[in-house]
């Protein structure tokens, strides 16, 4: 695929995020110089999936070096620390997003063996195998609403290392029957090392202050952010919000004056029954229901609990919400809204520029690397053909489809183009091939063995008998 020019809705797209960076700060203006290379960056993902400089050189036959566009990307006096939040602001302003829901997540993405220079790369599970690779985590934002679902925040997230090793040989002690007192103590936190909690409550606070007049209906979270602690802090931001999350099914709540889990509770004392509620909004399915308020143990206050169980499962999935004045229907249709981070996580890894590629070195090149992809995602979400399904009121498209249209118009653009030099149509050809071969260069292959030695790969005489002997 061949990059020509930023194609009009992308130079669109960067002239309103342009706009909002200058409400935001007035100094904070792209130059024409900026503006053109964060379109061809933008068209680059486009065309190639990935944020990889000596690709996009390539695709864009030799307009830019590597060395230029890498040079751009750190040293370029561009407002980083602004420009997701201005891109943010274009996408709510064009779609008159009012209010939504805000859904918390994180991803794992896999890197290299070798990720020293990668910022806060780190062991991880790898669910595929059981074993244990190196990547990255990154928290997620994202905000849900009528119209459209896309991200609004992140962060990286490591684990301490220092704790991390703390606990892995306090894990061996243990199995050896080392008594605590005799074990070493975990390590005071370091502040430089957040855990994924407070990082969520961090991006939480981040988008309502900068984006105070939207109104948040509720706060979504898996069962990791399922604490107390998180989830009345979450609530507060803002302002009493509902906020919910999941409970393990041995946690504890009190019955009658009687400490019992949840598992015991809902399986023998208020088991559920038979009902239908709609899926994000679609289609009606049927599942069993059980809910209660309870007094939750480890929250130490009554909360609102679900035992759900979707139609097929053989095991419960236990809800927990803050405000307990929703109805049992609302609370499961609202966090079935979850689902959609998930299709957000498949398609900006597929499509979007985050993938194995997208490993430029240090705590900049992997926020600013990581910005571009999410700057792509919102481009797309204001594309004309989005946009007409929006007022149209037909389902958008899907990432996939639309990008496999946009690749075939660009390259079509740059074919148009060259065809409209009618008069030296020639040696526009001519300049095009000579091109190919300077920017396409053929490298040589160690897989086959032309022009080395074999060795003697024969047997040798003298060395018969010794072989019979």
């Amino acid at each position: 695929m061949l990059i020509k020019t930023s194609a009009s809705f992308v130079k669109e797209f960067i002239d309103s995020v342009d706009e909002a960076l200058q409400e935001l700060k007035p100094n904070a203006k792209l130059t024409t110089i900026q503006k053109n290379w964060l379109g061809f960056c933008l068209m680059g993902i486009l065309m190639l999936n990935a944020v990889n400089w000596a690709k996009f050189e390539r695709a864009g036959l030799g307009s830019y070096k590597s060395s230029a566009l890498s040079w751009m990307f750190h040293h370029a006096k561009i407002a980083w620390d602004l420009l997701l939040r201005a891109s943010v602001i274009t996408v709510l302003k064009q779609h008159g997003i009012t209010e939504g829901t805000l859904v918390l997540d994180e991803s794992d993405r896999a890197r290299s063996k070798r990720t020293r220079f990668i910022y806060k790369a780190h062991k991880q599970k790898d669910k595929k195998t059981g074993g244990y690779i190196n990547g990255q985590t990154v928290v997620l934002l994202l905000l849900v609403t009528e119209t459209v679902t896309f991200p609004v925040g992140f962060a990286f997230y490591m684990p301490d290392p220092v704790v991390s090793a703390w606990k892995k040989k306090d894990d061996r002690l243990k199995k050896e029957g080392v008594a605590k007192k005799d074990r070493p103590a975990k390590p005071e936190k370091n502040k430089d090392y957040p855990s994924k909690l407070e990082i969520a409550l961090e991006l939480l606070q981040s988008f309502k202050n900068h984006h105070p007049e939207i109104k948040v209906n509720s706060v979504l979270a898996d069962a990791l952010y399922g604490t107390a602690d998180f989830m009345d802090k979450a609530s507060m931001i803002f302002e009493g919000v509902q906020v919910i999350s999941q409970l393990r099914s041995n946690q504890n709540i009190k019955f009658r004056g009687k400490r019992i889990n949840l598992k015991n509770y809902f399986n023998k004392r208020n088991q559920g029954v038979s009902k239908k509620f709609s899926i994000r909004g679609g289609k009606l399915i049927e599942g069993i229901v059980s809910s209660a308020r309870l007094y939750v143990d480890a929250h130490g206050k009554k909360r609102f609990v679900i035992a759900l169980k979707y139609e097929g499962e053989e095991k419960y999935r236990y809800l927990v919400a803050t405000d307990m004045t929703w109805r049992t229907v609302d609370i499961i249709q609202a966090y079935t809204l979850r689902w959609l981070v998930e299709v957000f996580f498949e398609d900006w890894k597929l499509y979007e520029g985050w993938g194995q590629e997208a490993k430029q070195l240090g705590e900049d090149g992997s926020s600013r690397s990581l910005i571009l992809s999410l700057l792509f995602d919102h481009c797309l979400l204001l594309h004309p053909e989005q946009k007409a399904c929006i007022e149209n009121k037909q389902p958008m498209n899907t990432v996939g489809s639309l990008l496999r249209r946009l690749q075939m118009e660009a390259l079509f653009e740059t074919v148009a183009d060259l065809l409209s030099s009618a008069d030296d149509i020639g040696e526009k050809l001519k300049e095009l091939a000579n091109k190919i071969k300077t920017v396409f260069q053929l490298m040589p292959s160690g897989k086959h063995m032309i022009g080395r030695d074999l060795g003697r790969l024969e047997p040798t005489n003298s060395l018969i008998s010794r072989a019979n002997g």
